[in-house]
């Protein structure tokens, strides 16, 4: 069947040098870095929404982008032309990797039978793709916030019967990814957050929270998914108060509901900033606390103050999230999925391929530079020195728990001496790492 991308050949990699704009000219898939291909360091995905649903539309204008599948009259028949199109995409791109919500790839009909009907039927189109690209999943959800259902929440909706639609639309994505032999399943609160206390029982919605993401937990073991389940943080947008803000405030969460074995986090670069974080101190936070799962890889605008999911460009930046994340023993089940979209100006078919060819190539740039910063270790040396004295006899009792507050008031007052502060260095640290990118 003809797609939008008939006319655009399978895009290879050429070499710094390289002069096509279709060409990677640092993603060599077949490159070894650290022991592993390119391909399964990074473990790139696409994501099915921007790329293929959203169709260029913002809150000041409509629609930009002219694909078949929008203007199909029958949604069922629409959602087979836009699953034929993304592996077509996925194959020419060379991704070894997608990501989907269930109402991405599969409309939603005038009832829950009817829906789950058609539902399935598309996961059978989707198995049957994977199996002729070997294109494979990295983690499948649940949109959980688009319908007007779900305006004041799905698990944390005043209203029971709205907490049941939503597990039952979790039950099936949960299960259709285990069909699919997805790496992970992630769980976005979206619209999982307050606008105003004065209509809000916060005590009352963490508490469902908390019980929904349990259930999904028990139902992943009760279907032998062996997956990693996670969670997407995000501060704000939809929702003025989300509960799942940043990594600190999940991990508090998962602590208060026991599940921090069972539930890990998905990171999303632009998230993190719209947090007031950097995204390296998400990834660092989620490690010292063996959270990390995987990331969603975009960036945000510094001009403006939403989540604009723009491909990622910045090889510094990407650098020393990548270092930080191969320092803790990279990806494993997760991978670097594109959470990012062309602008609504760039309605060519092919500039869905130079957004990702751009992103993809920026995280090897990216990778490249981690790599030798972990293989000469001068970083990692520096950082060590300034934290020896804790690896003295005397300091180990302290973090062994053999030493008391009485006891390090007698060492102080025995020693009876000042304490000379030593420099932090940052600027020397800085000028370490601009050395690698």
């Amino acid at each position: 069947m003809p797609t939008l991308f008939d006319a655009i050949a399978p895009i290879r990699y050429q070499g710094r040098d390289a002069t096509d704009a279709l060409a990677f000219r640092h993603y060599d898939a077949n490159r070894i870095v650290l022991g592993k291909r390119m391909a399964d360091q990074l473990r790139f995905a696409v994501c099915y929404w921007h790329s293929f649903c959203w169709d260029g539309n913002d809150p000041f204008g409509g629609a930009t982008l002219e694909r078949a599948w929008f203007d199909d009259a029958n949604p069922l028949h629409a959602a087979e032309l836009k699953a034929e199109a993304a592996f077509d995409f996925f194959a020419k791109l060379g991704a070894p990797y997608f990501c989907f919500h269930d109402r991405d790839v599969s409309p939603e009909a005038a009832t829950p039978r009817e829906t789950r009907r058609q539902f399935h039927h598309m996961v059978e189109r989707l198995n049957a793709h994977m199996q002729r690209t070997g294109v494979k999943l990295l983690w499948g959800t649940a949109n959980l916030f688009s319908h007007r259902r779900y305006m004041s929440g799905a698990a944390t909706n005043p209203d029971p019967a709205v907490f049941a639609f939503a597990a039952a639309q979790v039950k099936e994505v949960l299960e259709a990814t285990h069909q699919l032999g997805g790496a992970n399943y992630v769980l976005w609160g979206g619209r999982e957050g307050y606008e105003t206390l004065l209509n809000t029982d916060m005590k009352q919605e963490l508490a469902q929270l908390g019980r929904f993401m349990n259930l999904v937990v028990e139902h992943k073991h009760r279907i032998g998914f062996k997956g990693t389940i996670l969670i997407e943080p995000k501060p704000r947008e939809p929702t003025k108060h989300q509960y799942d803000f940043d990594a600190a405030a999940v991990h508090a969460f998962l602590q208060r509901h026991g599940l921090e074995r069972e539930i890990k986090l998905n990171l999303e670069v632009n998230h993190a900033t719209l947090a007031g974080h950097s995204f390296e101190h998400e990834v660092a936070y989620a490690l010292a606390n063996d959270l990390f799962g995987s990331i969603d890889m975009n960036r945000g605008d510094p001009q403006l103050g939403w989540d604009t999911d723009q491909f990622p460009n910045n090889v510094a930046e990407v650098a020393l999230s990548l270092y930080y994340i191969l320092q803790g023993g990279g990806f494993g089940s997760g991978g670097v999925n594109f959470d990012a979209k062309i602008r609504r100006q760039s309605i060519d078919a092919e500039d869905l391929f130079h957004g990702h060819i751009g992103a993809m190539d920026t995280c090897a740039e990216g990778l490249l530079a981690a790599a030798k910063m972990i293989e000469e270790g001068a970083l990692r040396n520096a950082v060590g020195e300034r934290y020896a004295g804790w690896q003295a006899a005397r300091a180990q009792d302290i973090l062994g728990g053999k030493v008391s507050l009485a006891d390090l008031s007698a060492q102080v007052l025995q020693d009876d001496r000042d304490v000379e502060p030593r420099s932090g260095r940052q600027e020397r640290f800085e000028n370490l790492v601009r050395r690698y990118v």
